[in-house]
């Protein structure tokens, strides 16, 4: 019986496996060490900061409303009498003066009744003539009834008669002068609605709109129809909607200012003249009317213009300022997550702003590391906040952190 004899190993295959294991290591170290560095590290390496300098300039805290824009001064002209426009003597944009004819309304009917009624108060005096005429006889004959009662060459019923046709001659008369008052009373305002059929110009201005036109019948009878419109387009009110949650902050007086469409690098400036009390309600909301007053003597500034107001509740001059955003901004010990950065404070909010308040903020040093300030906060909008205290100019606030810093900590591909 044979024994099989086994092929013994070779110092070859000996020394192979021995550099396999070594690869398998070092391939193992490798790993880690790369997860290490990718996963651990780079927490610090991967944190990058936003900065901002705290710096000099000027800030408002503002209440913002729409407005449209309207002449302070206006007059709409209308006729007081009834027919048929003759004439219209302006158009639209016309520059008028006080007294100047503006339209005329067909005068045929009413120059009719000023001629009827001088001529029934002309026969009403010659009435009136008559009548004392006939008074002086009714006079005499009492006169001489009387004389001849003296002498009883008349009877007490003569006398009687002649005094009762002075009294009716004297009644008739005083009828007579009331119904001349009234008639001259009439012939005025005949002669009124006569004069009423030329329109004038009651103020200087401008002809803003013209509602009637030649030829179209005017009824005065129920209501004066409006025939133009005359503003001073020099002195423009701003009027405005405030909602019932800002209208608290307005006071009269405070300034304000707006532009318009087309022209938002210029500013026009004003005083808040008026809050108008009762309020509008449009689709469940209560909105207050606040009107101020801007100079127009250029007149660029135009009826129904649309306006972005601001009232300014609180400013400041040469202030220091940093961005809200770094107010309470993380520090480098924080490592915040994504989640934790949007949720953290973003400083107050602008309807806050104007009341001192104490928070944090973090100022890089120059050697590198950073410090936890406790600062005193002013005015603030939002974009920027007054620092009243505890930051110098120059000193660099961190304001933020980059997005991909809590990506980069968690590494690619991990929740």
């Amino acid at each position: 019986m044979s024994i099989p004899v086994l092929p013994t190993p070779s110092r070859h295959s000996g020394y192979s496996r021995t550099w396999l294991l070594i690869v398998l290591f070092a391939l193992a170290g490798g790993g880690a060490w790369l997860g290490w560095v990718t996963y651990l590290r780079p927490a610090d390496a991967a944190t990058s900061y936003q900065y901002a300098q705290a710096s000099r300039g000027d800030i408002e805290h503002v209440v913002t409303a729409t407005g449209t824009l309207q002449p302070r001064d206006y007059v709409d002209v209308g006729a007081q009498v009834s027919g048929q426009l003759r004439k219209v003597h302006v158009d639209i944009g016309a520059q008028v003066k006080a007294g100047d004819l503006l339209a005329e309304i067909d005068p045929t009917v009413l120059q009719s009744r000023v001629d009827a009624t001088r001529a029934q108060l002309r026969f009403q005096r010659a009435q009136l003539l008559e009548r004392q005429s006939t008074l002086a006889l009714a006079r005499t004959q009492l006169q001489r009834q009387k004389n001849l009662i003296a002498e009883d060459a008349t009877t007490l019923e003569a006398v009687q008669s002649a005094q009762a046709a002075l009294n009716a001659a004297q009644a008739q008369i005083e009828a007579l002068q009331a119904q001349i008052e009234q008639t001259t009373s009439n012939l005025r305002a005949d002669e009124a609605n006569l004069n009423y059929a030329r329109i004038y110009a009651p103020m200087s201005g401008t002809v803003v709109s013209v509602s009637a036109r030649l030829g179209q019948t005017i009824n005065a009878t129920q209501q004066a129809p409006v025939l133009l419109r005359i503003a001073d387009l020099s002195t423009m009110t701003v009027k405005t909607q405030v909602s019932e949650a800002d209208v608290s902050k307005l006071t009269l007086g405070m300034p304000a200012w707006f532009n318009r469409l087309g022209s938002r690098d210029q500013r026009w400036h004003g005083t808040l003249r008026k809050i108008e009390p009762t309020p509008e309600v449009q689709n469940n909301v209560v909105l207050y009317n606040a009107l101020f007053d801007v100079p127009n003597p250029d007149q660029r500034l135009m009826t129904q213009m649309t306006a972005q107001v601001f009232f300014v509740v609180a400013s400041a001059n040469d202030a220091l300022l940093v961005p809200v955003s770094a107010l309470n901004a993380p520090t480098r010990g924080e490592r915040p997550t994504a989640s934790a950065e949007m949720e953290r404070p973003r400083g107050p909010r602008p309807a806050e702003a104007t009341d001192a308040r104490t928070s944090t903020v973090t100022v890089a040093l120059p050697s590198g590391a950073f410090e936890q300030r406790q600062v005193e906060t002013g005015i603030s909008n939002r974009i920027q906040v007054q620092i009243l205290s505890g930051l110098a100019e120059g000193d660099r606030v961190v304001s933020g952190v980059q997005s991909g810093a809590a990506t980069a900590r968690r590494g690619p591909g991990k929740p």
